[in-house]
């Protein structure tokens, strides 16, 4: 039985060659009909550990645009600085109030375990983004990078530029779930290189003046060190200041790290930082909804899915691009448009 034959038969199945014409026709206008039917007005609660860092602006035009784009709203609250305890009492009252919907940002391994069985149990759907918590907690999906094979792959870009010697690894808030899993594979990816390489990690933490202040003063206390990396974006852009002011990429030393801050992207165009990896923020943001969204319009019957978004290495190849489109994407622009402008 021919392949064309099969289609027709599923064409008559479907409601005959009237219903094909019209399929057909829809497709020749670009103008299909929207699948979405009549809702309610479904309303979402993220809880972030950064509810004010830049990294999320991008995250926040991806939720912004996928409420836009589905008819439901969105909350968005946690704490400014990490802190699980508010973090807790935000998924707590989400829980309570009855919303329809919560995406965590799960940065601690049994923190937020009850209150997502909680959620589960009164038919609120769960996923996580951003970092993911341990085996205990039982949402439904995590929407982001997969942090430690992320860095794995930083590591082994580290193992790339630096041949020996001592490398210096910054992480603002270590232990917590959504960069320590960073530190964890770069270490891995440096031990099993088997190069000469001593990696010491420390503690900047979440305020972006002390961060600087705590990298500078690393370098000060080690001169002779041969690297220095990050695995958060404040950390990065705080450890790319300190490659400017003193001038090492011109020394020998090499650096790196995460995230799209305008200042990191500045320094890898000027051959600072060696890279920086972008985790697609935007994407941690449409995909939670979307994913939230269909599971409440098809009665369940979509389940969230994990969602990897990626890594990808900017570099001083590809930095360009980065720095002359302003777009809602990587969060230099508010504007919606199609095609998306190039020159700032």
């Amino acid at each position: 039985m021919s392949e064309q034959f099969d289609r027709a038969r599923l064409l008559r199945r479907a409601g005959g060659a009237a219903a094909a014409a019209a399929v057909l026709a829809g497709r020749a206008e670009g103008a299909p009909e929207s699948f979405l039917r009549s809702h309610p007005r479904w309303r979402f609660v993220f809880v972030n550990h950064a509810t004010t860092n830049p990294f999320f602006v991008p995250t926040r035009y991806g939720i912004q645009d996928a409420c836009s784009l589905f008819g439901v709203d969105y909350e968005w609250t946690g704490s400014k600085r990490s802190d699980v305890r508010e973090m807790v009492s935000a998924m707590r009252r989400a829980v309570q109030g009855g919303a329809d919907g919560i995406a965590v940002s799960i940065i601690d391994p049994v923190a937020f375990n009850t209150l997502t069985a909680t959620a589960l149990a009164r038919h609120i759907p769960v996923v996580s983004y951003n970092a993911d918590g341990g085996r205990g907690n039982v949402r439904y999906a995590y929407v982001g990078q997969d942090l430690y094979q992320s860095g794995l792959k930083f590591g082994s870009r580290i193992v790339e530029l630096v041949p020996a010697g001592d490398v210096y690894l910054f992480i603002a808030t270590p232990g917590q779930l959504n960069i320590q899993p960073r530190v964890d594979g770069a270490l891995d990816a440096v031990r099993d290189s088997g190069k000469p390489i001593h990696v010491h990690v420390v503690a900047t933490g979440a305020d972006v003046v002390r961060e600087r202040k705590k990298v500078e003063a690393t370098y000060l206390a080690h001169r002779h060190l041969r690297g220095m990396f990050a695995v958060d974006g404040g950390s990065t852009q705080a450890v790319a200041d300190v490659m400017r002011r003193h001038g090492l990429h011109r020394k020998g030393v090499h650096a790196g790290g995460y995230d799209l801050l305008p200042g990191t992207l500045e320094s890898v165009a000027a051959g600072r930082l060696d890279f920086t990896i972008d985790q697609q923020p935007y994407l941690q943001g449409l995909l939670p909804i979307q994913q939230l969204f269909l599971y409440r319009y098809s009665g369940g019957l979509v389940s969230p899915a994990d969602t990897n978004t990626g890594l990808k290495f900017v570099t001083r190849r590809n930095v360009g691009r980065y720095l002359t489109t302003r777009s809602r994407y990587e969060g230099s622009s508010s504007a919606r448009e199609y095609p998306v402008s190039s020159g700032r």
